[in-house]
């Protein structure tokens, strides 16, 4: 009667007890034993395991530190009767300036010139919201409904490279064309018809901004909305087809659905950058449409701050611009929530 056997070094491995890694119960006594029966890491743990990736981010942490989060410090000024040249020293002069309270704020509220800017900060800012956020939307569809790689690629690399480009290099591309001198102004007048200047035209000039910012940042948007589309499987699209499905009702019922949590969350940044509509390209374009219709918020701190050295009442008014771009984002991402989305941050 044969018996079968097990070979010993097998038997051996079967019984021999499994060693626990390294670390994980010995740096933490009883509190790593606890950690590892309920399969989470502690934070010395998590700390040796995460290091490398921790010393990649600090400098990216500083910058922001530095850059972002210290400034705001310097709001102390809003409410103070700020004067540089009691000291050599800025911080210190910060320190030894009256304090004056509210009175700053009275004065933003009380000028009729940081209402126009307001005012035609709004203006902008639902100019681009309607005519501007879209446009990135439909160009990733027409792009995404590209059958050959080498095709799109080539139509996604067109419509990016305008990002690159300055706000000087935009504004002159769009003086040569649309100016006085420029090309559709010259053609029309070696035709006999009566040129025009629509860089010059205070009554334009917000469409004109509108569309500056089309051609130069739709291709930033653009890359955001194809990520998201890549996600979507090609299976849906299959079954919806054998389903008797169009390719409008495909788009309608699967790629739209895709897209909607992160147009949502542009949406919500969107909403929360409204008072902010571009410094550079307003300041620009200044002088060729005059102070009542390029003036907006940012301009207008710029002006009272850095050209007439009123620092106080500058920082009064950015002040007064963040709050405001505050609740906007908060609000949007109620609105988010409420659409059943997560916006920029969970409920």
């Amino acid at each position: 009667m044969s018996h079968s056997t097990v070979p010993r070094g097998r038997a051996e491995a079967k019984t021999t007890p499994t060693t626990p890694a390294p670390g994980a119960a010995g740096s933490g006594g009883a509190n790593g034993k606890a950690h590892a029966r309920s399969g989470r890491l502690g934070f010395r743990l998590r700390f040796r395991r995460d290091r490398t990736l921790l010393l990649m981010t600090l400098p990216a942490v500083l910058l922001v530190l530095v850059f972002n989060y210290v400034p705001i410090l310097g709001n102390i000024v809003a409410f103070q009767d700020y004067d540089p040249y009691l000291s050599d020293n800025g911080v210190v002069a910060m320190f030894q300036s009256p304090w004056v309270g509210l009175d700053q704020f009275e004065r933003v509220f009380a000028d009729s010139e940081f209402w126009h800017a307001v005012q035609n900060t709004f203006v902008l800012f639902f100019l681009q919201l309607v005519l501007y956020f879209p446009v990135p939307v439909l160009l990733a569809l027409l792009i995404n409904s590209v059958i050959r790689p080498r095709v799109r690629a080539v139509a996604q690399a067109i419509v990016y490279l305008p990002h690159f480009f300055s706000w000087v290099l935009v504004v002159t591309v769009f003086q040569q064309i649309f100016g006085g001198a420029g090309i559709i102004a010259q053609t029309l007048a070696d035709h006999g018809y009566t040129g025009f200047d629509v860089m010059t035209d205070p009554g334009a000039f917000k469409y004109l901004v509108t569309v500056q910012t089309v051609w130069k940042d739709a291709g930033w948007g653009i890359i955001v909305f194809l990520a998201a589309l890549s996600s979507v499987s090609h299976d849906l699209y299959e079954a919806a087809a054998m389903d008797g499905a169009g390719r409008w009702r495909r788009m309608w019922h699967i790629t739209l659905p895709a897209l909607r949590p992160v147009i949502a969350l542009l949406l919500v940044l969107r909403v929360g950058d409204a008072l902010t509509v571009g410094f550079e390209q307003l300041l620009l374009q200044r002088q060729a449409v005059g102070v009542e219709a390029s003036e907006v918020l940012d301009t207008y701190v710029w002006w009272n701050g850095i050209r007439n050295q009123d620092f106080s009442y500058a920082a009064a008014a950015g002040l007064v611009k963040g709050l405001v771009g505050l609740t906007l984002v908060l609000v949007a991402n109620k609105v988010a929530h409420l659409m059943g989305e997560q916006g920029v941050y969970k409920k």
